[in-house]
Order: C-alpha cells, then sequence, then structure tokens
C-alpha cells in the first residue's frame, strides 16, 4: 500500500518536472478561498531537500502549488540537526511518506569546496566540511575535472541520505517499517529535468 502510495507521490513529482520542461505549467490556486482552507492545516505528500540556489526552486521545478510538497533548503543542500528535525516533523507528525534529496548540476557549494576548500573561512567552512567527504569519495572515481564536480555532486546526495538515516532513529523507524522511502536525484539546470540517481530506488 505504501510502495503505491510513495510511488504516486514520486510520480507527481515527475509530472510537475515533464510540465516544467516543457513549460506547460498548470495554473496555480493562489486565492484567498485556498490559503483560507490551508489555515486548517497542511498535508504536503512530499519533502523535498534541496540547494539554497536561486535557480532550482523545488515549487518551480516540479510545478507544485501551495500546500503541495514540505521543502528544506540550504547551500549544497546538506543537512545538519535542525534541518534534520524538520523533516521528522513532516514525516512523523505530517505523515508524509516520501522524502527526496535534490542535488543540482553546477551545485556552487560543492564546486567551492572542490576548489577552494582551504580558503574559505567562517560558516562557508563548515558548509564545506560537510560536503568534502563527498569530494574525497568522487576523486577516486573521477575521469576529468568536470566528472569530478558531477561525481562530488552525487556522492553529496548519497553522503546526505547516510546523515538521515545515521542521525534520525525516528526516520530510520519509519523506513524499516516500510512507512517512508528517501528517494536521491539530480536536477539538470541545463535541461530542467530530474533524474533519479541510479542508487535509490525506482
Amino acid at each position: 500500500m505504501l510502495k503505491n502510495f510513495v510511488g504516486s507521490s514520486w510520480e507527481k513529482l515527475l509530472e510537475g518536472n515533464k510540465r516544467f520542461v516543457s513549460g506547460d505549467l498548470v495554473k496555480k490556486d493562489f486565492s484567498l478561498e485556498k490559503r483560507k482552507e490551508l489555515l486548517k492545516g497542511q498535508k504536503p505528500y512530499a519533502v523535498v531537500i534541496g540547494c539554497s540556489d536561486s535557480r532550482v526552486p523545488p515549487e518551480i521545478i516540479f510545478d507544485q502549488g501551495l500546500g503541495d510538497i514540505f521543502v528544506i533548503r540550504v547551500a549544497g543542500n546538506v543537512l545538519d540537526p535542525v534541518s534534520l528535525g524538520s523533516i521528522e516533523y513532516a514525516v512523523d507528525y505530517l505523515k508524509t511518506p516520501l522524502i527526496v534529496i535534490l542535488g543540482h548540476t553546477h551545485c556552487g557549494a560543492v564546486e567551492a569546496t572542490i576548489h577552494f576548500h582551504d580558503k574559505l573561512g567562517g560558516n562557508l567552512k563548515v558548509i564545506a566540511e560537510k560536503i568534502m567527504p563527498a569530494v574525497a569519495e568522487a576523486k577516486k572515481i573521477a575521469m576529468s575535472d568536470e566528472d569530478l564536480l558531477n561525481k562530488a555532486i552525487e556522492e553529496n546526495v548519497k553522503l546526505q541520505k547516510e546523515f538521515i538515516l545515521g542521525n534520525s532513529r525516528v526516520i530510520q523507524e519509519y523506513v524499516e517499517a516500510n512507512k517512508v522511502q528517501i528517494i536521491m536525484a539530480i536536477y539538470d539546470m541545463e535541461t530542467g529535468e530530474v533524474k533519479i540517481l541510479s542508487s535509490s530506488p525506482p
């Protein structure tokens, strides 16, 4: 039953992304009536963890409206206890069955980590330190500088999934009970397409 529900949620996101790619977006309801209806509560069908990059807003690239998806955004789509608590809220209290970790091509946070890790200061260094293990892993398999960036972006998405399951007993229990599924995906900034990582469940 959950598999069908999760599949339906993922299909909704993919259908919205196809509309975004084609430019055939559905008309959104931002009316006062709709906003009043949402005051009664929210039931988002997916959590989307994305990057703060201004070019990759999940609501737009998935063509979603008010109340449809629960979005957490931070540079490099990296997670910490605060953002993890936000995901737990969606899973445990809103009963959202799908978590999507969405990386994107040309990610500035990952690129900065590759080239300027030792030079970054302040809180930017904190972000880079969270991404560095993904860069280290990517260096083992990358064939070129461009490939290194792409592989590091993918490895970073995988790293965030590991962080979720390794640091949230709440989410881990939901996943083990088959009540929540985590999907890893990459948004291609050139084509506008969102594609699932091969190591992610279908």
